[in-house]
């Protein structure tokens, strides 16, 4: 008998959810500190100062994740003024409750469609769960397999995925 996929929303984020996204991030960064060298500051939380661009430039994108009606994650993407412009997955973090369900890839690819055009999903080297993610979504999007371009940037070493997602429906509002 196959799993019932839970019912999944994306929510464009509105300011006033600002410190839902706020908390949502800190256990984001946490899981991340597996990957990256990261120290929370002296008050037990980890900084993340970009996230009032998400409400303050028409380029960024938030949003919440709902899995049956219940908090389930985030996306924060933003629209990169490029040769041609694209859209970069900024934030991508999904709970571990809802993890290996296919919550992820969902999201992943509803997103894609609501926002269509040349993408980029950045993922540092040392995140190989991320990157294998990361390969099955857009490769189950695209139907193509796909190859990252290896970059590094400021002594960090990348996997950059790039592809082009088409117009889709849109996602569930609650």
């Amino acid at each position: 008998m196959a799993a019932v996929l839970p019912h999944v929303e994306i929510i464009p984020a509105k300011r006033e959810q600002q410190p839902i996204l706020a908390n949502l991030l800190q256990l984001y960064i946490h899981d991340f500190t597996e990957f990256v060298d990261l120290d929370a500051a002296p008050d037990g939380r980890f900084s993340y100062p970009h996230l009032p661009r998400y409400w303050n430039d028409p380029h960024h994108h938030p949003f919440l994740v709902k899995a049956n009606g219940k908090l389930a994650g985030f996306v924060l993407v933003r629209k990169e003024s490029g040769s041609p412009p694209f859209w970069d997955m900024g934030e991508f973090f999904i709970l571990r409750k809802y993890r290996r369900q296919g919550i992820g890839t969902q999201v992943a690819h509803e997103v894609w469609k609501l926002l269509p055009g040349l993408w980029q999903v950045r993922v540092i080297t040392s995140n190989t769960p991320a990157h294998h993610f990361w390969s099955r979504a857009i490769s189950g999007l695209t139907g193509e397999p796909v190859h990252p371009a290896r970059v590094d940037e400021g002594g960090t070493s990348w996997h950059v995925f790039s592809f082009k997602s088409k117009p889709g429906a849109p996602p569930s509002r609650s």
